[in-house]
């Protein structure tokens, strides 16, 4: 027997021994090797992300591994782990800054007291506080590639293939898709939320782009006008040594700009001067803001909802403070509760709308890990105190870090966002109390002065109640809501915003579907066969681009792609989310180092962190209490729900 057991002992190869022996000198040459690279490249710089040698290689194996085997169909710790490597990744190469092309002489914001601070200030400088113009209002939009790739083509490429045809050919809805998953406010939230978030403005119908119609199209305008997104202000005009530039016309934090306006004077206009609150109307938005909200692109009765909803949250902060503070002026009671209001809505947005639309177990514990770290909410006081890692921390209350640039919000990120297939043709209103229907109406019938109508004629409780038992569409080619591919604005202008979406991300050189994958370390796609599993728009989309994949747009192949399970948008746009998500937190130092009970108050943490949507929503109004009742996020199908 120990002959035999020697024998079989001789025959294995000793793999393991090896790897015992070798791995501490192998980790010992890491160790070493990244001590030499640190001390050659001299001490980092302020946006200087130096990962060690032993993080890179378990990024890049992590790359490696998810373009081979997608992270969505892997075990869910596996997976996680991929996602992380993922993140380092892209943190180290896809962030890139468009500060240091040319700029004309620009004026440094002055600060005034020390609010700054403690506070937001409305056109968001001062969050950085050795760069007090870093991701204000004005100030230019980053890039997640590399900027050698982000040069729109010339014309007349770049109308190739024409943005109207790829709109009627490919996005024309032909039948209304249901995300089932869902329900109408996670529609709404996000418009919601990217009103905060970016504005290019409304471009330059003299300069437009011109889309000759194909045959047989009866849009009334031939050729189709889209305006010209206006050139960047901040750069000397005729410089060409870099590719175009645009500015945010919103601040770049996540600072609820769409509730307190950027412009100061426009801010303290919705204010009543007392208690720190805004302005209200029997609990609704003052007719006249309606009327001025009425005449801007894109406004609905969905965002009037949600801004009713958060301005009477804004209020309610407001007794609190002021039940807690007896001695705050109103300036103080309305700073602190818009800080307290923004940091909800973005707990809201990173705890249950996200996981709502991308609800895989994986991306459910990373969202969660996000604001509470890796052990959850129930552990996360413990955790906090032990240490200030992200992964367990969480981020909020970490050190704030900008990593590898300057923060800004992309173009990349604003591209990913275009979201309409979530927008519904038809809307059934229902009363709360019994689910008996109010009315019907289409889209038309709730947008601009239309969509102010109904919120003044209709309790908000039934139009909440509609919104989450009515299912948003399918983010998919051939779901794109007609109407708005024959939209009419405020001002008579007539539009197709499918062909616009399309001739946007080409202008702002956002790189078309094979290269961006390529370009954010995703497996590369060689075929149109590979891009979707669809039969019948593989065939479509080789008629449309007559063949060459490599002009394939970025939207046409992210609304292509199969999804992963419980995603709602495709993997594709999911790798600018896995980057920007946690970066829009990590890099605010009121998310960062001052998400302290110091700047917050000891209330204003309590607020935040134990305050859901549904919390919300049973506030203000108390009749939907019956009706949400056993759901565990606002953003799924409420009870009854339908398409």
């Amino acid at each position: 027997m120990e002959r035999t057991r020697h024998g079989l002992d001789e025959a294995r190869p000793p793999t393991l021994a090896k790897v015992r022996k070798v791995l501490p000198l192998l980790l010992s040459a890491l160790w070493v090797g990244d001590k030499v690279r640190r001390l050659l490249q001299g001490p980092p710089g302020p946006y200087t992300y130096r990962p060690s040698l032993l993080v890179q290689l378990y990024a890049n194996l992590c790359v490696w591994i998810d373009q081979r085997t997608p992270w969505h169909t892997l075990p869910v710790p596996v997976a996680l782990a991929v996602m992380i490597g993922d993140r380092i990744k892209l943190r180290e190469q896809n962030l890139h800054d468009t500060g240091g092309y040319p700029t004309l002489p620009q004026p440094e914001p002055q600060a005034r007291g020390t609010e700054y601070l403690q506070y937001r200030m409305p056109e968001g400088t001062f969050n950085d506080l050795h760069a007090p113009m870093m991701g204000a209002a004005n100030t230019r939009f980053g890039r997640n590639v590399p900027t050698e790739f982000t040069w729109p083509d010339p014309e007349p490429r770049i109308l190739s293939p024409n943005p109207r045809v790829v709109s009627r050919e490919l996005l024309t809805r032909d039948s209304f898709v249901p995300a089932t998953s869902l329900n109408m406010l996670a529609a709404a939230w996000i418009q919601f939320m990217t009103r905060d978030w970016f504005s290019h403005g409304t471009g330059d119908i003299k300069t437009a782009w011109q889309l000759p119609l194909p045959p047989g199209d009866d849009f009334p305008q031939n050729p189709m006008l889209i305006p010209r997104t206006i050139a960047d202000p901040t750069r000397p005009p005729d410089d060409k040594s870099a590719p175009p530039t645009h500015v945010n016309l919103e601040t770049h934090w996540w600072d609820a700009s769409q509730i307190y306006p950027t412009n100061p004077q426009l801010q303290a206009s919705v204010r009543t001067g007392t208690g720190g609150k805004l302005t209200m109307v029997n609990d609704q938005l003052p007719p006249p803001l309606l009327d001025q909200l009425g005449q801007v692109p894109g406004w609905w009765v969905g965002l009037g909802l949600l801004l009713t909803l958060f301005a009477r949250e804004h209020n309610a902060i407001c007794d609190r403070l002021a039940g807690e503070y007896p001695n705050w002026s109103d300036e103080q009671l309305f700073n602190q509760a818009r800080l307290i209001n923004a940091a909800l809505l973005a707990k809201i947005h990173t705890v249950e709308w996200t996981p709502a639309i991308i609800a895989h177990p994986a991306t459910k514990i990373a969202m969660s890990t996000n604001w509470w770290g890796i052990l959850g909410k129930d552990f996360h006081p413990i955790a906090s105190r032990l240490t200030e890692e992200e992964i367990v921390h969480g981020i909020p209350g970490s050190p704030t870090n900008h990593h590898s640039a300057p923060y800004a919000l992309t173009e990349e990120f604003v591209s990913v966002y275009r979201m309409h297939p979530l927008i519904r043709d038809d809307y059934s209103f229902r009363r709360a109390q019994d689910d008996k229907l109010i009315e019907q109406r289409t889209l038309d019938q709730v947008t601009d002065r239309h969509g102010n109508e109904l919120l003044q004629a209709t309790p908000i409780q039934d139009l909440i109640y509609s919104f989450g038992t009515l299912y948003p569409g399918a983010l998919q080619l051939h779901n794109y809501p007609k109407f708005l591919q024959h939209f009419t604005r405020p001002d008579g202008k007539i539009s197709d915003i499918g062909a616009t979406d399309v001739m946007r991300m080409r202008e702002f050189g956002v790189p078309r579907y094979t290269l961006f994958r390529e370009l954010l370390h995703l497996r590369p796609i060689k075929t149109f066969e590979e891009v979707t599993d669809n039969p019948q728009w593989v065939r479509q989309m080789k008629e449309v681009y007559e063949g060459r994949l490599d002009r394939l747009d970025l939207m046409i192949g992210m609304f292509a792609e199969p999804k992963p399970v419980g995603f709602g948008f495709s993997d594709t746009a999911f790798r600018i989310f896995i980057l920007m998500a946690s970066r829009r937190l990590k890099s605010d130092r009121f998310f960062g180092n001052d998400y302290t009970p110091a700047v917050y108050t000891p209330m204003g943490i309590e607020w935040i962190e134990n305050t859901t949507m549904l919390d919300v929503i049973a506030r203000h109004y108390p009749g939907l209490q019956s009706a949400i009742r056993g759901t565990d996020n606002a953003f799924a199908p409420w009870a009854g729900a339908r398409a």
